[in-house]
Order: structure tokens, then C-alpha cells, then sequence
């Protein structure tokens, strides 16, 4: 018996829960009242805590994977049967439920887990035993008083569309006029102006940077080509002597690049900082031959000038990098130059130091149009500039900047166009900058305060209309709101205040009419969930559902099995009717969900005899499938029948020793009976048949067994070999003119590794 003494003794409570998160209120409880909660989120896991901690009850969630939770419900109400189980769930699911009551599981409770629904739930479970405990339990809510659903509905005085439309509409007038004048306002402001004006002045701050940075270029270049030493070094190719004059110059001005050449133009010296390398950690080169081709090179070496002196600077593109470089001449003591110094930037630094300067997206392009560096696209689609586009800004640079729309990850930018120019005014290619187009659009700060005043008054005003009118016609409908989802919830204990003489007042009474039949419709679908097999009553379901009124008797190829306890009479007379019920509903309690985990309808029980089919319900099968399903739902049944029978000895009761037998065949399955009286059953003479097989193993076997028909191990084919099927001959049986050809049917093979099953003729 469950039963637990006062509040002195706790309980050991086991929370086996998919989602811990969701159980935590039913943690909460049990540690609230004394109780002492383990959890488990796995059922392997539950499995290993009910072995060390034996828990007095068990709250398990219904939303487990299939097959899983039933063979774990069905362990552990085999092997402990003192645990009593509450099921929870999120959600109704009355399949799970009809499957978890055949495992003896009576009480569920569904979320939100509430203390006044714990408590009711425990109540339940308690209601045909001890109580657990003496605590304050709330009361189960009785059923409300039958009431006429026929009665006239109120009529609607005040409608409710006369309510919200006539303040709305003045709402929306003001609203309206209000939305009117700050558009207006807005126009004027010109904020595209202002927004192409800032353009402007970015475009002429990124031109002044460039500028700022040729000079600190310069000034190294300076300091390099005026050291002590760099002229002998250069004229003598002494790289070593040049790395220890030059790279701390170049170090500690943060330099990129700096490339000494000879006259020949060959490159002696030349130290460059790899992308994204530490500073100061250079790589060095030496001999290569190109840079006497680059255009701001080829002057310096031959001793030119310009207005500017004798300083030159350009893009300098290689195979390792695009710099933009300065470049001047390295003098001897006789002023002659023997060589030059380049001193670069890479044009990725260039573009990241405008952005920083300017805080706008910054990107360069070649004389050809092509992206050269950026800060905008960052490795997504890139939009270069055309030639004809190149061509405008180069010459129409004085006069004005073209613009263009471009869309870069989501966002959309407005890009000015401006020539990019080296030292003395030489086009390099054209330097882009953008800003996205939400930037800096805004209005002046009168029309900021008078927008917010403006929004603040219409705010204020739509809010106490807002919660006027809330109270007047939200809060019906938020109580039915609250009591549709304890609907949801499957609590149908449920009532709605009805007040008022609108369209709410009229919902709120046709929704507790409502909740009236859907109390009145439980009853009347647990009941049928109890009578019938879950197969059956979706079949009825759906064909009353189409519109028929009886279920339509159809052909189809089954399997039958067949099921009865062996001297169940001569038992029955030595025990009272009250003990034989419990005996049969254990037995048939363990048996039943063999029989639907693999796919059987138990079509009737018969006193201690049992009738199932397979290949018929919830969906046809082939007769192959059919047959295989009853052959292992028949093994699997012996072995249940065996453990129950070892258990009953322990109890001193007699062992229910049972012979089934399996045919298959055309069969008519429909409803039988009269237009308000219907049962789903199979008729034909397969069904007599296997009547007749089970039958035989009261002759042929002394414990519980399997006989199998020649119709079934023809049905089997190749699956056959997955059993041992021993012929048994074959015999003459009641109402059959043909004798009839049996096996035995056992799990596994034969020593010989086969059944052999002659096939009949």
C-alpha cells in the first residue's frame, strides 16, 4: 500500500523530466514540503537513481521518444510496483495517454505545474489508497451544474464596434494632421543637402590626410637619404651596412617599406612589414630589378626635377604588395646621385588611416577603375568604378564630384567620387568616399524639440484613451483569454462571469456553454477509450467524421492471433469472482502492450481468452508483415506469460498456463450491430480457424506455448528463418473438412541453423 504517516516522513520524489528547465516548480514543491527530489533528464539515468534511491513516487514526462518511455514505464512498473507514477505533460496528447493507462498510469498533470494542480494531482492518486500524508490539499473542483444550451442568446444592446470606432477615428485625424505638419517640416529641412554637403567635406578631409602623410613619408626619407654613411654603402652594395644604418630610421617612424636602389636601378636594400606582422618584424631583399620600370623611379635616378625639387611619388604595384611610395635621390660627397630611396605605405593602411581620420568607409581605385584597397567591402561583392566614370572625375575634378548608390551587406551607401593625386599634383587613380545613407539625416534642433513635443502630446493622449477604453473592453476578454488556455490545458473546471450587454457579454456565456459540452464530451471519450482499442475508435472516429453511420465491413489478408488461459475454469472455481478479475486484468495487463507495440489491434476479450489482428488497423500491411508482427508479438507473449507465472509461484497462486495460436487469411473486418449499437470486429473463417489451432495446444503441449498454420509460414517466407518453427503434423479439427498443418514457434533457429518448414502443396 501507499501510504506515508503525517508529515513526519518525507517523501523521496523522482523527477524524470526531458526538460529540467520546465520541472523546476515541480522541484520546487516537493523541496518546499520536505521531500527529498533527485532529477533525471535521461531514462538510463532514472533507471540508475530508482536502483540506488527507491523513490516512493515518480513524476515522468509523457513526451519521451516513443518506444523508449514505454518499455521504460512497462520496467518499472514490473519491477517495482510500490512506485506510484504521475505523468506529466505540455501538452494533450490523448494517444500517449491511452498508451500510458496500459500501464496501470491513471493520473496525469500538465503544465503550467502550479501548487493548486500538484496538489490536485496527488489527491487523484490518492483517492483508492492512504493518503501520502496529512497536509492542506485543495479541493478538486466539482463539475458545474448542468445548464440548458438551448437557452435564446442576450441580445446585443451597445455594439462593440460603436465603442473602439468613433475615439479611433478621432485619433487618427489628429494623428493625421499631426504626422502632416512634421513631414512638412522634415522637406524643409533639406536633409539630402546637408547629407551631400557632409560628402563634400569628408571627401576634402581624406585629401588633406594624403597630404599630411606624402610630408611624414618625406621627412623619412629625408633622414635616410641624409644619414652618414647610406652613399658609401649604396655605391658599394653593402647590404649589412645599409640594414644597420637605415632599419632603425625606419623602425621608429613606423615605416611599411623602404627600398634603397642603385643608380642601375637594382635593388640593394629593402626591408618591408608583412600584413598584419608585429611591428619591427621585417622582412628583408635584396637584387630585385624592377623598380627602375615605376614611373616616380626612373626621374630620381636620372637626376630630374620639378617645381617641387627632386622628390618624386607614385603606386608602386608588385607581385608582393600595392605601396604607394616617395622617392628621391641618394647624393655623394660630389652632390652626384648614386642611387634613390623609396619610402612606402601599403594601400590598405592608407585606406584604414583615412577611415580613422574622416570616420567615413574609404576605397581606391586605379586609373582603370578597379578596387585597389577599401574599408567598405571587406571580402563581399565589389563594385568597381567604370572608365568613363574615372575619366569624369579626373576632369571635371575642379567643377564637382560625382556620387553613386551602392548596397554592401544590407546597407545602403551614397559614395563620392574624387581624383586620388600623388606629389606635384599627378593622378594615382580616384579615392571613393561613403557614408550609409541613414547617416547624418537629421533636423535642426527647433525641429527636434517640436517633433518630440508633438510626439509626446499624441503619445500621452492615444495612452489614456488606450486605458480607458482597455478597461472597458479588454478585461471580458482577457478572462476568456485566461480560461481558453486552462482549456488548452485540459482543465475543463473552467467558468466565465458573464456582465454586460455587448457582443463580450454574449461570447463569455456561449463560451461556458461550450465548456459545459466539452465536460459532458470528455466523459463520453474516456469512455469509449476504455471500451475500444485506440485503433478502433479512430476508425470510428474519421467515419463518422465522412458521414457514414455504421463502419463498412471490407475484405483485406490478416493474421490472427488467438490467446487462452488453460484450465481457467477449474481455477475459477477455487477463488472468489473479486480475486479472478484481478487475476485476468494483471494478465491481460501484461499482455495487451506486447500486442500494440507491435502494431495489433485487440479486437475482444472473451473471459479469460484474448482475440488479436494484425495487417488490418491503424493501416494495412502485407501479409508477410502481418504474419512476422504476430509470430514475434506470439514469442514475446510466452516470455511475459513465463515471468508472470514465476511470480505468482512466489505468491503461492496457480500459474496461468496459456496456448495461442496463429492463422492467416482473408478475414471481413467492420462494425457489427444496429444503428446506434456498434462493434469493430473481424469475422471468417480464418478467424474460426485459428480458433482451432490455439485450441490444439492443449493437446500437444504440457506448458504455454505457440502453434503456428501453414497459411502463416507461407505468409512468412524468408522471415521465417528468423524463428524455430517445428512441424507438429497435421490434424482434423471442428467444422474443417481439411486437416489442418501446424509448427511449433519458438524464438531463434534449430541446431542446425534451420526451421525446416515444409511448404504445403
Amino acid at each position: 500500500m501507499f501510504s506515508i504517516m503525517i508529515e513526519a516522513m518525507a517523501l523521496r520524489v523522482l523527477l524524470v523530466q526531458s526538460d529540467m528547465q520546465i520541472a523546476q516548480p515541480l522541484a520546487r514543491y516537493f523541496t518546499q514540503h520536505g521531500d527529498e527530489v533527485w532529477q533525471a533528464w535521461e531514462l538510463g539515468q532514472a533507471l540508475a537513481l530508482i536502483d540506488q534511491v527507491k523513490p516512493t513516487l515518480m513524476l515522468m514526462d509523457l513526451h519521451f521518444a516513443s518506444g523508449e518511455w514505454q518499455n521504460f514505464l512497462r520496467r518499472i512498473r514490473h519491477a517495482y510496483p510500490d512506485i506510484k507514477v504521475i505523468m506529466t505533460n505540455q501538452y494533450p496528447d490523448l494517444q500517449r495517454e491511452m498508451l500510458a493507462r496500459e500501464q496501470s498510469v491513471h493520473v496525469f498533470l500538465r503544465q503550467p505545474f502550479t501548487t493548486r494542480w500538484i496538489e490536485q494531482a496527488i489527491k487523484r492518486l490518492n483517492e483508492d489508497t492512504q493518503p501520502m500524508r496529512v497536509r492542506a490539499r485543495s479541493q478538486i473542483m466539482h463539475a458545474a451544474p448542468k445548464t440548458d444550451i438551448r437557452q435564446v442568446p442576450q441580445k446585443i444592446r451597445l455594439p462593440i464596434r460603436l465603442k473602439i470606432t468613433l475615439p479611433y477615428l478621432l485619433l487618427a485625424v489628429l494623428i493625421a494632421l499631426s504626422g502632416s505638419y512634421v513631414v512638412s517640416r522634415v522637406v524643409v529641412e533639406e536633409m539630402q543637402s546637408r547629407f551631400y554637403n557632409r560628402l563634400l567635406e569628408t571627401g576634402r578631409q581624406s585629401t588633406d590626410w594624403m597630404v599630411r602623410e606624402e610630408d611624414r613619408l618625406l621627412e623619412t626619407l629625408r633622414l635616410v637619404s641624409n644619414s652618414q654613411g647610406v652613399a658609401e654603402a649604396l655605391t658599394a652594395g653593402d647590404a649589412q651596412v645599409l640594414r644597420a644604418l637605415v632599419m632603425p630610421l625606419a623602425a621608429n617612424s613606423g615605416e611599411e617599406a623602404l627600398i634603397l636602389i642603385d643608380a642601375s636601378g637594382l635593388s640593394v636594400f629593402a626591408m618591408r612589414l608583412p600584413p598584419e606582422a608585429e611591428p619591427g618584424a621585417y622582412e628583408y631583399a635584396r637584387g630585385e630589378p624592377d623598380f627602375q620600370q615605376w614611373p616616380f623611379v626612373s626621374p630620381v635616378l636620372h637626376g630630374a626635377r620639378d617645381a617641387r625639387g627632386d622628390k618624386f611619388a607614385g603606386l608602386g604595384q608588385a607581385a608582393w604588395k600595392d605601396y604607394f611610395f616617395v622617392s628621391g635621390p641618394v647624393l655623394n660627397t660630389a652632390g652626384q646621385p648614386v642611387g634613390a630611396v623609396l619610402v612606402g605605405k601599403s594601400l590598405h593602411s592608407l585606406s584604414v588611416g583615412i577611415q580613422a581620420e574622416t570616420l567615413a568607409e574609404t576605397s581606391l581605385y586605379d586609373l582603370q577603375g578597379l578596387l585597389l584597397a577599401s574599408t567598405l567591402y571587406n571580402g563581399v561583392e565589389v563594385f568597381p568604378v567604370g572608365e568613363a566614370q574615372v575619366s569624369q572625375v579626373l576632369q571635371r575634378q575642379d567643377i564637382s564630384s560625382p556620387t553613386r548608390e551602392l548596397h554592401v551587406s544590407s546597407i545602403d551607401y551614397t559614395e563620392i567620387l574624387g581624383p586620388w593625386e600623388a606629389r606635384g599634383g599627378s593622378d594615382l587613380g580616384v579615392l571613393g568616399i561613403s557614408h550609409a545613407q541613414a547617416f547624418l539625416l537629421r533636423t535642426s534642433q527647433t525641429t527636434r524639440w517640436q517633433v518630440f513635443v508633438l510626439v509626446v502630446a499624441a503619445i500621452l493622449f492615444v495612452t489614456l484613451v488606450g486605458v480607458y477604453l482597455a478597461s472597458l473592453i479588454t478585461r471580458p476578454l482577457l478572462r476568456l483569454v485566461t480560461a481558453s488556455s486552462e482549456i488548452a490545458k485540459g482543465n475543463l473546471e473552467v467558468k466565465v462571469d458573464v456582465g454586460g450587454d455587448d457582443e463580450v457579454a454574449v461570447l463569455a456565456q456561449s463560451f461556458n456553454y461550450m465548456v459545459a459540452g466539452l465536460q459532458e464530451g470528455s466523459i463520453y471519450r474516456d469512455l469509449l477509450g476504455r471500451t475500444v482499442s485506440p485503433e478502433v475508435r479512430e476508425q470510428l472516429r474519421q467515419t463518422f467524421t465522412s458521414g457514414n453511420l455504421r463502419l463498412e465491413g471490407q475484405q483485406s489478408v490478416a493474421t490472427v492471433l488467438m490467446c487462452d488461459i488453460r484450465g481457467f475454469t477449474t481455477l475459477s472455481e477455487k477463488a472468489d469472482p473479486a480475486t479472478i478479475f484481478q487475476w485476468l486484468n494483471e494478465y491481460f495487463g501484461q499482455l495487451v502492450p506486447v500486442v500494440a507495440a507491435h502494431g495489433g489491434v485487440v479486437n475482444k476479450f472473451d473471459g479469460d481468452a484474448m482475440l488479436a489482428f494484425f495487417g488490418i488497423l491503424p493501416r494495412p500491411l502485407s501479409p508477410k508483415q502481418s504474419s512476422l508482427a504476430a509470430c514475434q508479438t506470439a514469442v514475446e507473449m510466452i516470455e511475459v506469460i513465463d515471468r508472470l507465472n514465476q511470480q505468482r509461484l512466489k505468491r503461492g497462486e496457480p500459474q496461468l498456463i496459456t496456448g495461442i495460436g496463429i492463422n492467416s487469411g482473408l478475414v471481413s473486418a467492420g462494425g457489427l450491430g444496429t444503428s446506434d449499437r456498434l462493434h469493430y470486429t473481424i469475422i471468417g473463417d480464418t478467424v474460426n480457424t485459428t480458433q482451432r489451432i490455439e485450441g490444439l495446444t492443449r493437446d500437444l503441449m504440457d506448458c504455454s506455448g505457440v502453434l503456428v498454420s501453414q497459411a502463416t509460414v507461407n505468409a512468412l517466407g524468408g522471415s521465417a528463418a528468423r524463428f524455430c518453427l517445428a512441424p507438429a503434423g497435421d490434424y482434423s479439427v471442428k467444422g474443417k473438412k481439411d486437416r489442418i498443418f501446424v509448427y511449433r514457434l519458438t524464438s531463434g533457429v534449430d541446431e542446425e541453423g534451420k526451421n525446416g518448414t515444409p511448404h504445403a502443396d
